[in-house]
């Protein structure tokens, strides 16, 4: 799904050059994704765009405020990822706002081990649909070489 999601972002420059969903699905399926996979990641993309769509001005944090996780999000999201955003938020590239869409969509993934490269292309989603302008210097590092999202760490 998230090999998905950053040929989307290399393939529209703008989120509203991208197809709707039946048009996408057939052209994912020709550039040789999976049908779930595509399914997934349509469903994902339709849940951005709801959840956008439902922020009101008035109930998003104040720029001053503390994010507190909960004991969800902090099992779902590890201290790489939350300091990340808090990173991405003090450099002024996410406003809280964006914060919490992005915390909304990762834990929308409840079958994902969220690792940090998969939070980067959460996050450069979310400035995508979003439209909001994206620094190179900052797609570089949201795109990452290192290509964790297909497979999981064993642990012993």
């Amino acid at each position: 799904m998230f090999d998905i999601l950053v040929y989307l972002f290399e393939s529209y420059i703008h989120a509203d050059a991208c197809p709707e969903s039946e048009l996408l699905a057939r052209k994912l399926s020709a550039a040789g994704f999976e049908q779930e996979e595509i399914s997934e990641a349509l469903e994902w993309l339709a849940g951005l765009r709801r959840v956008a769509r439902e922020i009101h001005p008035g109930c998003t944090p104040s720029a001053g405020s503390v994010r507190i996780y909960t004991d969800a999000e902090q099992t779902h999201l590890d201290a790489p990822c939350r300091g990340f955003l808090s990173l991405l938020e003090s450099a002024g590239v996410l406003g809280a706002a964006h914060r919490e869409l992005i915390i909304e969509r990762a834990m929308a993934l409840h079958d994902f081990t969220i690792t940090l490269n998969r939070l980067k292309v959460i996050v450069l989603m979310v400035l995508w649909q979003q439209e909001e302008p994206i620094d190179t210097l900052m797609v570089d590092e949201l795109l990452t070489e290192e290509d964790d999202w297909d497979y999981e760490p064993v642990v012993h």
